[in-house]
């Protein structure tokens, strides 16, 4: 009665036998994610189906609200059961979405329903996931067991004290629970929240500031993190006195654009310096346009379904940055990621400007993300890296979510690119020579990460 079968996703024999035989029961490792380590640290019990499903999971609301839900009943305070039943609602009408199929493994996967979610079996699949969250091994913890996950790494400030992530290494937890340096409030010196971050910090001067995101870092190092994170909404690159700025910033003085530029610039090469010295790899996502519903901003704050994708042009400044810190031989390791697919060819080939040995695609092209990691993302993003660079060295998939059932999306990807080279074996673009096509698979699917991180 499901659409979860060994077909799923396949058009090609070629692709099924390639996931079947080499990525199917590959560990996962989840470089990038927003799942809370606190919840992980303590072995969150979920309340109900609601709090698995749909607590934080504004993917989910924003299709609600296209189907006319009532806040109320999505993020509001209505009955837990009717904000569920609303999504019941809206699923059979998300054909071409995503959330379709992604809800449709994790019922399978984790709660071996094989039905689809409707109006007419939301209460059914109500009580059997009720029933199954009520029982011990359903807990954090143990959902990231059964999903076979390696490593898992947070997405962290710098003032974090990690006392979780310690806490869940002291235990011996069998997954790796690493942080990743996201040191965006430091950064955006535009943002309204800056002068508080500063001060709650203890920082009075711009080489203050250096000195505190320094100290952060080797924090972050010590404590296992091998990854750093920056959301960009535009690329910044401009050179000047970003302490200048500093200082004009805390006497309250209005900054124009090009010094807001200076400071992000200064600032995000201090860290770039740092991770090179490190061997971290950089994450740069580009491209979101955030907070767009100035009313529902006020009312629930960001990161609840309000943002959606940029289409600024970002490969000059880009190139300029990059270029700044592979001059002095300080770039390090960077995965590059954008939110807009328009730039899939100007990321593809700006790999190829910074690439140095002896890492293997030093410079990676992150994965489709966000708003893109669907099957025509996905694809569209790999076949620009396999036209343009080495996709047998892509170090593949990542869940950048905050749901704890959301590993599925690592199969659904693994059967997407099986079936993508798959399809190109059969075309005669590629030999049918299983150890070669062996080894892409599994490089994608798990091995490149694994290298790439040092994990």
């Amino acid at each position: 009665m499901g659409i979860i079968n060994d077909n799923f996703m396949f058009t090609n024999k070629t692709g099924k036998k390639l996931y079947n035989e080499f990525a199917k029961d590959l560990p996962i490792i989840d470089y990038h994610c927003h799942l809370v380590p606190e919840m992980i640290a303590n072995d969150y019990k979920f309340k109900d189906t609601y709090d698995l499903f749909l607590g934080g999971d504004h993917y989910k609301w924003r299709q609600m609200r296209s189907f006319g839900i009532d806040e109320e009943f999505i993020t509001g305070e209505g009955d837990q059961y009717e904000k569920w039943l609303g999504f019941a609602r809206t699923m059979p009408y998300l054909i071409g979405n995503p959330l379709y199929h992604w809800t449709a493994l994790e019922f399978k996967r984790y709660f071996g329903i094989d039905e689809p979610l409707t109006e007419k079996s939301a209460k059914r699949i109500w009580d059997i996931c009720n029933k199954k969250l009520a029982e011990a091994d359903f807990s954090a913890k143990k959902l990231i067991e059964k999903s076979n996950v390696e490593v898992i790494c947070t997405t962290d400030d710098p003032a974090d004290d990690l006392k979780y992530h310690k806490q869940l290494r002291e235990e011996g937890f069998k997954t790796k629970v690493l942080p990743t340096f996201r040191p965006d409030k430091a950064v955006n010196i535009d943002k309204p929240w800056f002068d508080g971050y500063i001060k709650d910090n203890g920082i009075e001067s711009y080489e203050g500031l250096v000195s505190w995101i320094k100290s952060r870092i080797a924090y972050f190092h010590e404590n296992g993190c091998r990854l750093s994170d920056h959301a960009l909404d535009y690329v910044p690159f401009e050179l000047g006195d970003a302490a200048a700025v500093f200082n004009k910033k805390v006497k309250g003085e209005a900054l124009d654009q090009k010094e807001i530029d200076i400071f992000k610039t200064a600032v995000i090469k201090e860290c770039a310096i740092e991770y090179a010295r490190l061997g971290w790899a950089m994450q740069l996502h580009i491209g979101a346009l955030r907070n767009n519903n100035t009313k529902m901003l006020e009312k629930l704050g960001p990161d609840t379904g309000f943002d959606s994708i940029n289409d600024l042009c970002i490969a000059e400044k880009l190139s300029a940055f990059l270029n700044n810190l592979d001059t002095e031989d300080n770039l390090p390791k960077t995965i590059l990621y954008t939110l807009n697919p328009k730039d899939n060819f100007v990321l593809g080939t700006m790999l190829g400007n910074f690439q140095r040995g002896p890492v293997q695609s030093k410079i990676q092209f992150g994965s489709g993300w966000w708003f893109n990691d669907h099957r025509d993302g996905m694809e569209a993003q790999m076949k620009a890296l396999g036209n343009l660079g080495v996709l047998g060295k892509f170090i593949g998939m990542l869940t950048d979510s905050r749901s704890f059932v959301s590993y599925t999306r690592f199969e659904y990807f693994r059967r997407i690119f099986c079936n993508m080279i798959g399809e190109w074996v059969e075309n005669g673009e590629y030999p049918k020579d299983w150890e070669s096509l062996g080894k892409i698979v599994k490089g994608v699917c798990y091995e490149n990460a694994k290298e790439y991180f040092k994990f």
